[in-house]
């Protein structure tokens, strides 16, 4: 009778913890604004041929996997968006060592003003 009860409370524990969520799970993937998912479709339409955004993958340019993050550390005196503006309006500004210039510079004639300002809206939410 007591091995019963034993068990019984075994299950109604697991249960419990089942029930309070005490399994582990993942964190929920952060929401972007509406103007940084718009950024997002526009570095996938014209940025993603060239630019990973995993960490460590390269495919023509350089990872872009925490750009805001060295873009504020790239150019003493100059804030992450101003550089990230600067990398892609004018990309033989600042070219990241180990890499060719072969960015394309029509990005200015290309993209509207507010297409850029959402571009580099989402840019700066890659910590």
């Amino acid at each position: 009778m007591k091995t019963l009860r034993t068990f019984a409370a075994f299950v109604a524990f697991v249960l419990m913890l089942t029930a309070c969520g005490g399994g582990t799970t993942t964190p929920p993937t952060p929401t972007l604004d509406p103007v940084a998912a718009r950024g997002k479709r526009i570095f996938s339409q014209h940025c993603a041929a060239c630019h990973s955004l995993s960490p460590d993958t390269i495919i023509v340019g350089p990872s872009l996997a925490g750009i805001a993050t060295r873009a504020a550390e790239r150019v003493p005196g100059m804030d992450a968006r101003t550089y990230i503006e600067q990398s892609i309006l004018k990309p033989d500004a600042y070219i990241v060592e180990g890499f060719p210039n072969a960015m394309p510079n029509e990005f200015g004639k290309k993209l509207s003003g507010e297409e850029l300002d959402a571009l580099v809206h989402f840019l700066l939410t890659l910590q």
